[in-house]
């Protein structure tokens, strides 16, 4: 339901005087360096140096996993020396150390070459010593790997994950002088750190994943962005929804879907897409704070959105052992629910301020967009062959090979040699930081593996929740989104999963249960205050204040919160059963999240009081919840009220036309 627009100007709200020159066509070409923003710009002989062995680093990913597989343990050494060399080169260990690189970053880049170089060289003995009989030159290795992963992730991700590995690290050591649950037996630095800097700690599952998953679709987003494919997305977006009323905010949302799945992180996406929507949004009268607040949250649901789901994902699939492509379907329905209640929240926002779409001679041509759909191809053929059985590198690998000759297609869009080792050169510094957390996990949950404490607390959580798993819930909820404040989604999920889904399972909760709702929660950390790292990017960009847009992004994704639960009291939405139910239970919820947004947002067909939004809220959690009698009461309150405004409307306006008359 647009509203027409004069064609050359762009109200900014209502009654604003304020017009925005519109006669120009937006310019929709993405910041392809705004996600590495953060990074060292180097220039003359280092910078070449940089940028040729960063573009080697992914090729050397993208040949060895797809037609040299190297062993386990030496690859994932590689992986780690490779991106750890490249990150202390880039990412500067403070502020004022952006503009060259210190004598203390190449000392850091050498010793992680030093480090890796041992490992390779004695794997053989290694393999068995390792945290068990260690020598001492294992254990100096050892230590000074990990403090190199922890000053890593420091640079990369702030200081919020390596404090809590050091917490850990310290329990490691202090655990034989604490009481109850939390005592064991005790370790010495030698065994322990060297069981630490192995296939138990660092080099464990998450590192895994990012080694033979993250970094290829890494690499993939890449040579979207440089093959024209990700400006595509933009161009779609805006000729579908540009033209709506507060278009570029539904843009926002659709963008940040497409884009936000290929994303590692939540902020990385705001920083991505929202350079461009929300200066945009802000020009049609939203305010910077919701600006900011509706690209956090689009971005963040990125990492919830099929096929790809970020990056955590690949780590549920190896935790778990459910096939990836289960773990993707399960993902549509709730992702569905987490967007359109975005929508629903953009649009009511649109209709309170009357804020007009952009002009259409502003968009792209829809007719030429749509000439374009072929550019869609690489996603449809990573979705295809991930369904049709094939193995993620398998499908990962001609994804990429997608992109770069669909990009011949057209002379607009075609990757010569300088787009492709450009696109190489991102792809590896865009997995830098990624890498860096999920080593950081690693040490998390390789201490979690050595003390057992994990299976203590999910004993703990047995006992506090007693026999409710609705309690049990909410408290794994509460430490999941604890936890993943100030840490990327991927770290997040990785160190939680390890903590509290044991207990869950333990308790009958199905593993795919269990493992989705930590997950979401780990996304939905975000997007919660007091530290929403997602609203604090945007807000960066919009010039807000960055808690009261995370208290926005908070009320915008209010649904989210409520869809996890739905995962283990209407399973269906997760393709779980008989496939008329899912339909029925997603038909009710999509509702429900209509009748939230209402109550959030205080509109429907005019303003609300506040008993009037209590009841809504009301009604939408009759409609979320799995019983077909609380559904009928909220359809029918829903309904109900929609005929006496408009009776009342009627009458209203007879009444006025009789005063007149």
């Amino acid at each position: 339901m647009s509203k027409d627009v004069d064609k050359k100007d762009v109200r900014l709200a209502s009654g604003s005087s304020e017009q925005v020159d519109s006669n120009m066509p937006i310019d929709l070409e993405p910041d392809l360096e705004a996600e590495n923003s953060s990074l060292r710009s180097l220039s003359g002989g280092v910078g070449k140096f940089v940028a040729v062995f960063a573009a080697l680093v992914a090729l050397f990913h993208v040949i060895s996993l797809k037609f040299y597989p190297l062993e386990t343990w030496t690859f994932r050494t590689l992986h780690i020396a490779s991106l750890s060399f490249l990150g202390f080169l880039l990412v500067p260990g403070w502020q004022k150390a952006k503009e060259r690189i210190h004598w203390s970053d190449w000392i850091f880049a050498i010793l992680s070459l030093v480090v890796s170089g041992y490992i390779v060289y004695n794997l053989d003995q290694l393999i068995f010593r390792a945290g068990v009989m260690p020598k001492t030159p294992d254990f100096i290795i050892a230590l000074i790997g990990v403090i190199l992963v922890l000053e890593l992730a420091r640079r990369t991700a702030g200081n919020s994950l390596p404090i809590l590995a050091g917490v850990f690290i310290l329990y490691a050591f202090v655990g034989p002088y604490l009481p109850g649950v939390l005592k064991h037996k005790g370790y010495s630095m030698e065994r322990f750190f060297t069981y630490i800097y192995g296939l138990d700690g660092v080099f464990s599952v998450p590192i895994d994943i990012s080694s033979r998953y993250i970094i290829l679709f890494i690499i993939f987003s890449a040579f979207l962005q440089y093959s024209g494919v990700g400006k595509y997305f933009v161009e779609w977006a805006f000729s579908i929804s540009g033209h709506l009323r507060g278009g570029p905010a539904k843009v926002a949302v659709l963008s940040s879907a497409l884009m936000g799945t290929m994303n590692g992180t939540s902020a990385g996406n705001v920083v991505a897409t929202g350079s461009l929507t929300i200066p945009l949004m802000k020009k049609v009268g939203y305010s910077p704070q919701f600006a900011a607040a509706t690209e956090a949250v689009a971005s963040t649901g990125g990492q919830i959105m099929p096929p790809i789901m970020g990056a955590g994902v690949f780590i549920m699939a190896e935790l778990t052992g459910i096939p990836y492509q289960r773990i993707m379907l399960a993902g549509i329905v709730p992702a569905i629910l987490y967007f359109l209640s975005v929508y629903f929240m953009v649009d009511m926002e649109a209709i309170k301020q009357k804020l007009f779409g952009l002009p259409r001679h502003m968009l792209p041509s829809r007719r030429k967009v749509m000439k374009q759909s072929y550019l869609f191809l690489p996603v449809v053929i990573l979705f295809g062959f991930l369904m049709t059985g094939k193995s993620v590198i398998f499908a990962g690998f001609y994804a990429i090979v997608a992109s770069l000759f669909i990009s011949w297609i057209s002379k607009d869009t075609r990757m010569g040699f300088a787009k492709i080792f450009s696109a190489l050169e991102a792809g590896a510094k865009g997995s830098i930081q990624l890498m860096a957390v999920c080593a950081a996990a690693g040490i998390i949950m390789g201490v979690i593996a050595l003390t057992g404490v994990g299976l203590k607390i999910s004993g703990l959580l047995l006992t506090i929740a007693g026999t409710s798993k609705l309690l049990a819930l909410l408290f794994t909820m509460a430490v999941v989104i604890i936890l993943g404040m100030g840490m990327p989604t991927t770290a997040a999920y990785a160190v939680a999963a390890s903590v509290m889904a044991p207990g869950l399972i333990r308790m009958g909760v199905e593993p795919l249960i269990a493992h989705m709702f930590i997950f979401y929660f780990a996304c939905l950390s975000a997007i919660t205050p007091p530290v929403a790292l997602a609203a604090y990017a945007g807000a960066g960009i919009s010039g807000s204040d960055p808690m009261k847009t995370g208290l926005t992004s908070f009320r915008l994704g209010i649904a989210s919160y409520i869809v996890p639960f739905m995962f283990f009291y209407a399973p269906e939405i997760l393709l779980v059963g008989d496939m008329s139910i899912t339909i029925l239970r997603t038909i009710t919820a999509a509702i429900g999240v209509y009748a939230l947004a209402i109550s959030m947002q205080g509109w429907f067909f005019g303003s609300l009081n506040g008993l009037m939004r209590a009841a809504f809220f009301g009604a939408a959690l009759s409609l979320i919840t799995p019983s077909v009698f609380f559904d009928v009461i909220g359809l029918a309150f829903l309904v109900g009220f929609y005929l006496f405004k408009k009776l009342f409307s009627k009458a209203a306006e007879s009444a006025q036309v009789s005063s007149v008359n």
